[in-house]
């Protein structure tokens, strides 16, 4: 994970002549910053009948740690809920640790905010599906996040705003939003003894 990774994401053609004057960027390190797991109304919960609706939410922030470092910290907030009460709950902040030269200004935020994240996000998903699985309950795989749709709206939302009040300051490199899921069919509290198979980290 120390060892550096070179990424080639497509931001246009490098500089011509020397390559190294075009955009270059590295995967660094990833790893787990917080997590926080709970299962509160074990063990009835094991007893409910019923398919709790799960509420997915995440957030990005960006920080420069050194010259051309930079964290990019992913936070996944799991809730799983009936009218039963609460079945589980999840906090994952991931991060990951970015080396950038020779980057545009305008090719900074698109690449902090959708690249990086969809890099480190099917490690994310791989231990929240643990952390479910450590609950008693079946692993959970979340389904792919659309970063770009979310940078998007971010966006959007920001240009509305500066055109609504002009004097405003723009925000900062964070975006986020909720994503409203349910469990996948056939998932039941009552199978949680069941020997489900590994998620795969490699897809999404």
């Amino acid at each position: 994970m120390a060892d550096e990774t070179p990424i080639n994401p497509d931001f246009g053609a490098a500089a011509e002549g020397n390559p190294g004057d075009g955009p270059q960027a590295a995967a660094i390190a990833q790893y787990i910053k917080d997590l926080s797991v709970e299962s509160p109304n074990a063990p009835t919960v094991f007893q409910w009948q019923v398919q709790p609706a799960v509420d997915v939410q995440f957030n990005i922030n960006v920080d420069r740690v050194a010259e051309d470092v930079h964290e990019v910290v992913l936070r996944i907030n799991v809730s799983a809920k009936s009218d039963q009460g609460t079945h589980f709950l999840v906090d994952l902040s991931y991060a990951g640790l970015f080396g950038l030269r020779n980057f545009p200004e305008e090719a900074l935020a698109p690449f902090m905010l959708v690249e990086a994240p969809q890099l480190i996000f099917p490690f994310a998903r791989q231990v929240i599906a643990e952390a479910v699985q450590n609950t008693g309950f079946p692993p959970l795989l979340l389904e792919p996040i659309d970063f770009g749709r979310a940078f998007m709206a971010t966006m959007e939302n920001a240009q509305a705003q500066a055109d609504a009040i002009p004097q405003a300051n723009g925000g900062g490199d964070a975006i986020g939003s909720p994503v409203q899921n349910t469990l996948p069919e056939g998932f039941d509290p009552a199978l949680a003894d069941s020997d489900p198979a590994d998620p795969d980290p490699s897809r999404g």
